[in-house]
């Protein structure tokens, strides 16, 4: 079977994994809080903790308005920079991205991302902009818009959808997740490979750990991964 096109998984697969402390990152969302009294950080952590929760049990997705309700809070998307900057650090695309995308172009094959994000495609838009590896991607599906989260297939296909592919068994699926992504790849019916150099919080492990058709270290090592199968 032919390999048609590759769909990346974006935070810890696209960019190096970072462990978040997520009271600070509550903090910084708490600023964009509107009449809020002191504890809307503690309200947001909470909140983000039941949304996620939701995402891994139930494939729900969501957006940060839904975090907020949640929190019984309002916010002011205007007063969102201090979250933004907390998170700025974190989302520096791997240098080896580049490279690997124009090879795997060069090849024939298209280029798809399928992340997991509460955030606007605005924001992610504007990430790989800056990075220098937007024109390198065919296709992107952010699943704050749409219904559900990895691991559900109708997220895969969603993300097929977007760079013009019907069949599964032509796309490959690259991430750093056992669950969300290996499991949630292979029981649409994709290849998966793992990236297995992020530490993944207990609360954000799944119930079934995937059995991933190849194991790489770094990105650069997917190439010759992908060549093997077609």
């Amino acid at each position: 079977m032919p390999i048609d096109a590759v769909i990346f998984d974006w935070g810890g697969t696209l960019t190096p994994w970072h462990t978040i402390d997520f009271t600070d990152e509550s903090v910084a969302l708490a600023r964009a809080a509107v009449e809020a009294g002191g504890d809307a950080a503690q309200l947001l952590r909470g909140a983000g903790e039941v949304v996620w929760g939701r995402s891994r049990d139930e494939h729900r997705s969501a957006t940060l308005a839904h975090i907020f309700d949640e929190a019984g809070l309002r916010f002011d998307e205007e007063r969102l920079s201090a979250y933004r900057s907390f998170w700025d650090p974190h989302t520096m695309t791997d240098p080896e991205v580049h490279p690997l995308f124009e090879s795997l172009r060069a090849d024939g094959l298209r280029i798809g991302v399928l992340s997991n994000t509460v955030w606007p495609r605005a924001w992610h838009d504007e990430i790989f902009a800056r990075d220098g590896v937007d024109h390198l991607i065919d296709g992107a599906v952010y699943t704050s818009e749409i219904k559900w989260t990895k691991p559900a297939p109708e997220a895969f296909r969603a993300a097929m959808d977007s760079v013009g592919v019907t069949d599964p068994a032509t796309c490959v699926f690259v991430g750093d997740r056992l669950f969300d992504d290996i499991f949630g790849a292979r029981n649409a019916g994709m290849k998966a490979i793992h990236l297995p150099h992020s530490e993944i919080p207990a609360t954000q492990v799944g119930h079934t750990l995937g059995e991933p058709s190849a194991v790489v270290h770094r990105l650069a090592e997917i190439p010759d991964v992908i060549a093997r199968w077609r």
